[in-house]
Order: C-alpha cells, then structure tokens, then sequence
C-alpha cells in the first residue's frame, strides 16, 4: 500500500459526480450503474439526494450493499487521475435543516427537487475503500481509516461559513473540515487542503483565513 496522506479523503471533496453501483433487481444479480452528484458529509461518507421511483432506490431498498467511484482527471486522462471505489452499505437519512443546508450549498439546483417531495437523502456506510492516485499510488483502507479524528459539528461548520461569507468577492466556502475547505471560487468548485490537520477551531479559523486570502490575491 502506497496512499498519500488523506489522498482519498480529499477527492471524496473534488469530486461532485460519483458512480453508484447497485444491485439490480431486475434482471436478478446484475450490478446496476447509474451517474448522480453527491456531497460529503461531516465524516466525508458520499450523501445522495434520489427519488423514491428512481431503479437505483428500488435496489437500495432491496439490498443497501454498494459501490461507489468517484474520480478526478481534470485533463480527461481518467488512468492517470485519482479514483477512489468505495465499498459499503447506503442508509436514508433524515432531511433536517442541518443535512439540507450542507446538500445545497454543494448543490443549490438540488432544491427544485426536494420541493417535489419524492426525494430522499440516503449516506453511505463505509466498509472499505481502494484508492488508485497513478502509478506505485494505490491500496485498499479500512472504512475507519479514512478519518480518524471527531468530525466538526454542524453547527461549529455552519458558524464557520456565516464567519466567512462575503469574506471576498467571488469566493463562497462550502464546508470545512479538519482537512481542507470546499470552495466555489467565481462558480468554479475547488478544495483548499491544509498543510496539517486542524485540531480545534482556533487553528482552523486561521487556516480558513489564510484560504481566503490566497484566492483573493
């Protein structure tokens, strides 16, 4: 195994369309592999917003055991890009404000959805994951493995971002973690990593600033 530090985790925040594998019902014992943007959550697990009617619930609901591929080859070369395949198991999880805001900032045109009413949040369970990062850069983790520090509370994450809000022009911040920070600069997707974990909301705040003013100038 030869993983750069948090490799995985970081592009679980790239990446904002990942692959879900699912077991087909129909025809029995097939994998059924459909496209659908995701979020990560506070523990960088993938949450999907899907319709109760879509093929891909329906095998959920039959059997939540799945795989997901997220990738990162921004120049379209995807063998030498990042990707990560994750194995586990999909949970629905209540819609709170907590879990609706975090979905829409990622993905604001998600809300004419939930106003239909037949959309359902559904997390991923991690049980392991491989990574592939190029060449001599791949292996298998345990689920556990990929984060072992608490996650930030929503509402530590939610201060953060309201602190920072029209910090620069052009420039919105998404979520926070220990890691790194999601941004949208000039409506363009990016992650910010830090150059070490954050250990509490002091050191984070700092880094937090220092990211703003690196897109900024």
């Amino acid at each position: 195994m030869n993983i750069p530090a948090h490799a995985p985790l970081h592009l679980l925040h790239t990446a904002a369309v990942g692959t879900l594998a699912t077991h087909a019902r129909q025809p029995e014992g097939f994998p059924y592999p459909s496209v659908l943007p995701f979020a990560p959550d506070p523990q960088h697990r993938p949450t999907i917003l899907v319709s109760r009617l879509a093929e891909h619930t329906h095998n959920l609901h039959a059997d939540p055991r799945a795989g997901f591929l997220a990738v990162d080859a921004p120049d379209g070369d995807v063998l030498s890009g990042q990707r990560v395949t994750l194995l586990g198991t999909f949970e629905p999880i209540d819609p709170t404000p907590e879990v609706v805001q975090r979905y829409l900032r990622y993905h604001p045109d998600a809300e004419r959805y939930l106003v239909l009413g037949d959309f359902t949040f559904w997390a991923m369970r991690l049980e392991r994951l491989r990574y592939i990062g190029g060449f001599g850069a791949m292996g298998w983790l345990d689920g556990a493995e990929l984060d072992l520090l608490p996650p930030l509370a929503f509402d530590e994450e939610n201060a953060l971002i309201a602190q920072f809000a029209g910090h620069a022009e052009g420039i919105h911040l998404l979520g926070a973690d220990r890691y790194g920070a999601d941004l949208k600069v000039n409506g363009v997707r990016s992650r910010f990593v830090f150059d070490d974990a954050k250990l509490n909301i002091g050191n984070l705040r700092a880094a937090l600033e220092d990211c703003m003013q690196r897109y900024a100038n």
